[in-house]
């Protein structure tokens, strides 16, 4: 009888280890399991954040272009968030900051100028479109008819001075030192002014389509973007545009060591791609011109 229940309590106690290695295998397969999905969820969080690229712009064109690329990037599994500035200073800023991972609003000599000013470690990723900046007047009506001692406001964005001066000097109205790039020239580098334009570069860029509807017999140079905002046609309201050759072409910047960015290079494919440059030309009339370098 002893023996008999000597080898009953012997299968007992096997069965409860047995019971308990098993449990603690279950248990450890739970943890592992839990540590699996935990890595998996995490990556796809990685994988989230490497397709959402934050792009600043001014408002028009290019954030209406950036909404046009959205639904397109979006099908490649890439998030675009647009963020809208209202100045020229502040995209840089922020893109400096890692608060952008790219910006796209500026041309090339106002980047180099940014650089030098600000120190700046960026780099354009390509062109994507000219934005030719044209000449208003509300009461002259053609170059023959502009007065002598005629007011011409600028912006302050010194960058600009010498594609205005470039379009002045096109037209017969001044005449820029030798040995000067006409897109390179500043106020100073005028040898020639038979008309006494009186050219005066202290105004923020955005208000001048203001001061074109405000001072009626001045020349105002305005930048196409803050002109279609203002309800003008530079195509048809300018009285000097520039033309499609202009160097000028708005850039997709991001920040050195960031070039290679698969999110930003499908970012440019798209907005150089056949959809996107019928729909600028289309919606704004010829006033941009798309470019593909």
């Amino acid at each position: 009888m002893k023996k008999i229940l000597t080898l009953l309590f012997t299968a007992l106690f096997i069965f409860a280890l047995a019971a308990c290695g098993t449990a603690e295998e279950d248990t450890q397969k739970d943890t592992d399991t839990n540590a699996g999905e935990a890595q998996d969820n995490e990556a796809a969080e990685e994988n989230t954040e490497a397709t959402t690229i934050v792009v600043g712009s001014t408002a028009v064109p290019h954030s209406e272009v950036l909404e046009k690329a959205k639904p397109i990037l979006a099908e490649q599994g890439i998030e675009l968030q647009i963020e809208v500035y209202q100045d020229y200073i502040l995209p840089n800023q922020d893109l400096n900051e890692d608060r952008l991972d790219a910006n796209y609003f500026q041309h090339t000599p106002y980047l180099n100028q940014q650089v030098a000013d600000f120190g700046y470690d960026f780099v354009s990723l390509g062109g994507v479109h000219i934005e030719p900046i044209g000449i208003y007047s509300k009461n002259i009506t053609s170059v023959d008819e502009i007065p002598d001692g005629t007011a011409v406001l600028l912006s302050n964005s010194e960058p600009d001075h010498g594609r205005i001066l470039a379009l002045f000097e096109r037209e017969g109205l001044i005449t820029i030192a030798d040995g000067v790039e006409p897109t390179e020239a500043l106020l100073d580098d005028i040898v020639e002014n038979p008309k006494n334009l009186e050219f005066d570069p202290s105004y923020d860029p955005g208000f001048l389509p203001e001061y074109y509807n405000r001072e009626e017999d001045t020349l105002v140079a305005i930048n196409t973007n803050y002109a279609i905002e203002a309800g003008l046609l530079p195509t048809e309201d300018a009285l000097i545009l520039e033309g499609p050759e202009s160097p000028y072409a708005n850039l997709l910047v991001t920040k050195t060591g960031n070039e290679n960015n698969e999110a930003l290079l499908a970012l440019l494919e798209v907005l150089r791609s056949e959809e996107i440059q019928t729909f600028m030309e289309e919606e704004y009339s010829g006033a941009i011109v798309p470019v593909n370098e």
